[in-house]
């Protein structure tokens, strides 16, 4: 994933502002409702953790149903090598997915902030695993359904983040330091940060629109 200077995350976070959210789906619409219902409609580091346990999903489901169709389709080299570059491709965005994860669990660790079992571990695991289902039936009967649905996604979260930098400007003096600094970026600051992660998402869902506009035309 491309790491941006300072001067590129404002110009992005400013793109992201002045752009409208996509017309979500109403699986999607659902999803972020019952969101808001259970976490408030505020921005918290919490709530984006949960946001970033399900974000993983989609890849995880896709990932899975192409090492099936990998193997049903030995005796053609061809489309099992197209299918093993889509697994490759999924696993690198379910990393970058889990760098986020890592980054937010560190923050609010460091921060002190106590989440219950119940609320932060146990519902979005049900939420997570109600969502595979999902996007893996979706995948399985309609692919470019599942790409639309992980765009909406992908698109609500690259605007929560810009939109919580906005909210907190004091994060722009606050420095990055992380174990995962080294892995993620050497960002000067949070604001950065979460930037980064927001144009990251911006990133999937530009990849979800295009396999889905190769989906509808194949």
């Amino acid at each position: 994933m491309k790491r941006l200077t300072s001067a590129e995350l404002r110009a992005e976070q400013a793109l992201t502002l002045t752009t409208p959210r996509r017309a979500y789906g109403w699986l999607a619409q659902a999803l972020f409702r019952g969101l808001d219902l259970v976490y408030g409609r505020r921005r918290t580091l919490s709530k984006f953790k949960v946001l970033e346990l399900i974000a993983r999903v989609p890849y995880q489901a896709w990932e899975q149903v192409a090492y099936v169709a990998i193997t049903h389709t030995s005796t053609f080299p061809d489309f099992a090598r197209r299918v093993f570059d889509r697994v490759r491709e999924s696993r690198l965005q379910q990393d970058n997915e889990q760098w986020h994860l890592l980054i937010l669990e560190e923050l609010i660790d460091k921060r002190g902030i106590r989440e219950g079992f119940f609320w932060y571990w146990l519902v979005p695991q049900a939420i997570a695993f109600l969502y595979y289902q999902i996007v893996w039936l979706l995948y399985v009967a309609r692919p470019a359904r599942s790409y639309q649905l992980n765009a909406d996604f992908e698109d609500h979260a690259e605007h929560e983040y810009m939109e919580f930098v906005r909210e907190h400007p004091e994060l722009e003096a606050e420095p990055f330091e992380s174990m995962f600094r080294a892995d993620y970026g050497p960002f000067g600051s949070l604001a950065d940060v979460f930037r980064q992660i927001g144009y990251d998402e911006r990133v999937h869902k530009e990849e979800s629109l295009a396999r889905l506009a190769n989906a509808r035309f194949a």
